[in-house]
């Protein structure tokens, strides 16, 4: 499955990634290189990254199918009880 951005969250990855460059590294890089650096990123790393947060995500959701039946449980056979107790 490709990871993909949208044309907003691209263009600001892209500036996020030259700011970067200017801000920590002794050259700066172009908005082609930056852009390229960001289809190497989605392409080879975002990958584990994705993989990592669907594990995340079915880890959280066991957990609370898990905790269903304490959420969601009614007592059986209750129907007497209301009438053993006026007595």
């Amino acid at each position: 499955m490709a990871i993909e951005l949208n044309k907003e969250a691209r263009k600001q990855a892209i500036a996020s990634i030259e700011r970067y460059f200017s801000e920590n590294m002794d050259e700066r890089i172009g908005n082609i290189q930056a852009a390229a650096l960001l289809n190497f990123f989605l392409e080879d790393v975002g990958p584990s990254v994705y993989n990592q947060a669907i594990a995340d995500a079915q880890r959280r959701l066991q957990t609370r199918v898990d905790e269903l039946d304490i959420e969601c449980h009614v007592d059986e056979f209750r129907y007497w009880q209301k009438f053993d107790r006026k007595r």
